[in-house]
C-alpha cells in the first residue's frame, strides 16, 4: 500500500518549573502492583504542564508503570533531565511526527500489556491508570476512556467519551456537564485520545493509529475499527483525569479535521452505508464550504479535497485493508452513532432544529436498509 505524500502538513499544530531532584528520585507509588502499563506522552513546542503530567503518571497506584516520552519538537522544558527517571524512555525522532506518528512510535517501545495515551496537559489521578487498565483488560473490551475533567472546574466534564455523528463529525461528549451525573460505566462510540487505554494485543491487531492522519480523527477512527472487530469501547468513570483543555481553532486544524473525517468515512463504512448516506454527505459538504467561506478557511477545505484526490490509491488500499478484517457489520453498529449535531459542532440558527429532526428520520430510514 502506497502511503500518502507528507506534503501540506501544517507547522502550527496542536506554570513553569525546573526539573527537580524530587522528580528524578521519586519512585512509582505502587503498593500492590497490578497490570503492567506503559503511558505514552508527546511533547510539542511549549509544554508547561509536562513535568506535572509525568509526576502524576509515575505516582499511579496499583500498576507497574513506565513512560515513553516522544520529543516532537518540544521547545520548553528541556526534556533530557525528565528522561533521567529510570521509568522514563525519551524518544527523539528529530522531527514532528504528528500525534499519530508519535503515538505509533511510542507504542513500538512500550513494555506494558496495556498502553495508555495521555495528553501532555492532562493530570491523572492516583487510581486512574489502574482503573483504565482494569476495564481495558477485559476480553470483550478493546479500549477504555477516562472521565476527563476540566482542570479549572474539576466537578465538570471535558469528555465522557466522544459521540460520533453518522456523517463523521465527533466532539467532546457531555462537555461542561456535572461529572456526578455520569458515574456509570457504559459503551461509547469513541474514546478521547486525551486519555485512553488499549490492550497491546488489540493495538497490534488494529495496527495502531492511522498514521497518515497526522492529527485529529485518529481516536474516532481507531474506536470505530475496534467496534468493527468485535471489541467494545467503554467509558470508565472512576478513571479521573484533569485536563487543561483549550479549544483551539485555526486553519491547520480545520484542514486536518475535514480531510481526515472524509478519509475515515471512505475507509470504515461499508459500500452500502456510503451509498445510502450519499445525499446527506453531499449536503454537509456544501454546508461546510459555506461555513469555510464565512470563516475564511475555504483554501484549507479545498486543500483537503486535493489531498484526498492525490492519495486516492492509498484510500482504496486502506479501505480494502480495513474492510477485509472487520467482523461486525455496519447495521450492528448503527446504534452507536448519533444523527443529531451538537450545537458546539456546527453553528446553526435556533430555527434550524428541524435539520436535526430531518437527519434523525433519514438515519432511521437508512438503518432499516442496512
Amino acid at each position: 500500500m502506497t502511503a500518502p505524500r507528507p506534503d501540506d502538513l501544517p507547522s502550527d499544530l496542536t506554570a513553569r518549573s525546573d526539573t527537580s531532584e524530587e522528580y528524578r528520585s521519586m519512585s512509582p507509588a505502587n503498593t500492590t502492583p497490578g497490570a503492567r502499563v506503559t503511558a505514552m506522552v508527546l511533547a510539542y513546542r511549549e509544554q508547561p504542564f509536562l513535568e506535572d503530567c509525568l509526576k502524576r503518571i509515575l505516582a499511579s497506584r496499583d500498576v507497574d508503570v513506565d513512560v515513553v516520552l516522544v520529543d516532537n519538537g518540544c521547545t520548553y522544558p528541556d526534556l533530557t533531565p525528565l528522561a533521567d527517571h529510570p521509568s522514563v524512555t525519551l524518544l527523539q525522532p528529530g522531527t514532528n511526527t504528528g500525534f499519530t506518528g508519535g503515538c505509533n512510535l511510542a507504542a513500538r517501545h512500550a513494555r506494558g500489556d496495556v498502553l495508555v495515551f495521555v495528553n501532555s496537559d492532562a493530570l491523572v489521578e492516583p487510581d486512574a491508570l489502574a482503573e483504565l487498565a482494569r476495564v481495558a483488560s477485559r476480553d470483550e473490551v478493546g479500549m477504555a476512556c477516562a472521565s476527563l475533567r476540566l482542570e479549572q472546574e474539576p466537578e465538570l466534564l471535558n469528555s465522557a467519551g466522544n459521540p460520533v455523528h453518522v456523517l463523521g463529525l465527533s466532539w467532546a461528549g457531555n462537555f461542561g456537564e456535572p461529572a456526578s451525573a455520569h458515574l456509570e460505566e457504559r459503551d461509547i462510540a469513541s474514546a478521547s485520545g486525551a486519555a485512553l487505554a488499549i490492550r497491546r494485543d488489540v493495538w497490534q491487531a488494529l495496527g495502531g493509529f492511522t498514521e497518515e492522519f497526522f492529527a485529529y480523527c485518529e481516536d474516532t477512527d481507531l474506536s470505530l475499527r475496534a467496534w468493527q472487530r468485535g471489541w467494545r469501547v467503554r467509558f470508565a468513570p472512576q478513571a479521573v483525569v484533569m485536563h487543561h483543555y483549550e479549544a483551539h481553532r485555526n486553519t491547520a486544524k480545520f484542514y486536518l479535521l475535514e480531510r481526515n473525517r472524509l478519509a475515515m468515512l471512505l475507509t470504515v463504512y461499508e459500500s452500502r452505508t456510503l451509498r445510502l448516506l450519499a445525499l446527506p454527505l453531499l449536503a454537509l459538504e456544501l454546508a461546510m464550504l459555506v461555513v469555510a467561506t464565512a470563516g475564511r478557511w475555504l483554501p484549507a477545505k479545498l486543500r483537503g479535497y486535493r489531498w484526498l484526490w492525490r492519495n486516492r490509491a492509498w484510500l482504496r488500499a486502506r479501505r480494502r485493508e480495513v474492510q477485509a478484517v472487520r467482523t461486525v457489520a455496519d447495521r450492528d453498529l448503527a446504534h452507536l452513532l448519533t444523527a443529531r449535531f451538537d450545537a458546539s459542532v456546527v453553528e446553526l440558527p435556533d430555527s434550524a432544529d428541524w435539520l436535526n429532526r430531518l437527519m434523525e428520520r433519514y438515519w432511521q430510514w437508512v438503518r432499516r436498509r442496512l
